[in-house]
């Protein structure tokens, strides 16, 4: 079952919302309030670990991810 970030939305600009994990089926539609608070609360978006070939110019193996390269 994949984990999914949730923020809470903020009232007023001075606000910060919070950040929290929630576990929950794929094909379920995204929560609209927090299960405990049932404050509105947002799915975040966020970018998963990506790893980039070599290109044809490389003359050595690469394997370049959120750490930085390594040769």
């Amino acid at each position: 079952m994949p984990t999914y970030i949730y923020e809470t939305m903020p009232n007023t600009d001075a606000e910060v919302g919070e950040y929290f994990e929630i576990s929950q089926p794929k094909n379920d539609e995204p929560l609209a309030h927090h299960p405990e608070t049932g404050k509105p609360i947002r799915r975040v978006i966020v970018a998963g670990n990506i790893l980039s070939k070599p290109d044809d110019s490389d003359s050595g193996d690469c394997c370049c991810g959120p750490a930085g390269c390594c040769r």
